[in-house]
């Protein structure tokens, strides 16, 4: 097939840094060249792909001193998708919503994965009044809040097995905390937690400039109040393999609907169980007792972290082989792609979690 992806430009191909929807664009489109399709990548200019790649920007817009709005950016990039359109088979999007007024005639060849939280009040009416944009969800509560649009299937994130190897013993008897800091993420739970149960706390995570006046007011002096707190900042791919590997656990302590949490399956990957507050996706993601722990308190947080013994890493490993591979998440994003094109349909699985964290699979045709 001939397939078109369109990636946000704010972060290169693969990201340096932070970044979940450029790396999961990434993995994607790096196995569908390994299965032989021809795949373009509509991405920054330092973007590094097996793909062709379209440069619409000359550098990650995050990253530039120069960029002071990103969405002309944006533009110059879906001027380009619309001049490139027809041929392509299939055109794939991970930009949120700003073509959607560019694809209504080119709909029926279109899907758009939404990959961020859908539970803002404005974006109810928008989505209302495109319900015909075939849509993707990244987890099955992610759709929550959304109005009745054409959604073709939930896809959960995948991520190639080599890239982040699985470690047997870690080295550092610490627990992590991944990603980005802000109110929602709560940093300050992680804190309170390492420090209930006397275990060092490695925190790796950007500030952006909206979250500075948290970082300064909140999280910086809790940071200097205990001892056994080291804030690193923002690591590299390769840092985070050794940071996750070599931790006892990742502590992801949310406060907000996650809509899928990539840093979850990035630890699963290293073997490293979750210790994960059953917020958005999460029990989606975690299977608890099996690759981490779903706590609903914090006295819930303290006890997983003192019965991390009883998680095997060999079998958290095996959990993020057998359901988040970039190889699953490419097979199932083909199966939409070809009922798109009026090919061959596949039952999709649809995973759904009840209160008491039941965990119930459904079907239906994507």
């Amino acid at each position: 097939m001939k397939i078109a992806q369109i990636a946000p430009l704010f972060e290169r191909i693969p990201p340096k840094l932070y970044g979940g929807t450029e790396r999961v664009v990434y993995n994607l489109t790096e196995e569908l060249v390994a299965q032989d399709h021809e795949v373009t990548l509509f991405a920054s200019g330092d973007s590094t792909t097996s793909a062709k790649l379209v440069p619409c920007s000359n550098m990650a817009l995050r990253l530039n001193p120069a960029v002071q709005d990103p969405i002309p950016y944006h533009m110059i990039m879906l001027e380009e998708v619309r001049r490139q359109a027809e041929s392509f088979d299939v055109l794939h999007f991970h930009i949120d919503l700003l073509h959607f007024p560019l694809i209504r005639s080119l709909a029926r060849k279109t899907v758009t994965t939404l990959h961020g939280r859908l539970d803002l009040p404005d974006l109810k009416p928008f989505y209302a009044s495109f319900p015909d944009i075939p849509l993707v969800s990244i987890s099955d509560d992610q759709r929550k809040p959304m109005p009745p649009v054409n959604w073709v299937a939930t896809v959960h994130h995948g991520l190639a097995p080599e890239v982040l190897p699985f470690t047997s013993a870690p080295k550092g008897d610490y627990l992590a905390f991944l990603g980005r800091i802000s109110p929602e993420k709560r940093p300050d739970r992680a804190i309170e937690i390492a420090a209930r149960v006397d275990m060092p706390l490695k925190i790796a995570a950007k500030v952006d400039k909206v979250d500075e006046p948290y970082w300064r007011s909140e999280i910086e002096p809790l940071v200097r109040q205990h001892a056994n707190v080291e804030f690193i900042g923002e690591i590299n791919e390769q840092q985070k393999a050794e940071f996750l590997g070599n931790a006892r656990a990742l502590l992801f302590p949310i406060d907000w609907p996650e809509p899928f949490g990539l840093v979850m399956i990035e630890a699963m990957a290293c073997g490293t169980p979750v210790v994960a507050f059953r917020c958005g996706s999460v029990p989606e993601v975690i299977d608890h007792g099996v690759s981490g722990f779903l706590v609903d308190s914090m006295e819930e947080a303290v006890k997983a972290v003192q019965d991390l013994d009883r998680i095997d890493r060999r079998t958290v490993r095996a959990t993020f082989e057998e359901r988040f591979t970039a190889r699953r998440m490419a097979n199932d994003y083909l199966d939409i792609y070809r009922g798109l094109t009026g090919g061959r349909q596949k039952v999709m699985p649809i995973h759904a979690t009840d209160e008491s964290g039941v965990r119930t699979t459904f079907t239906r045709v994507a």
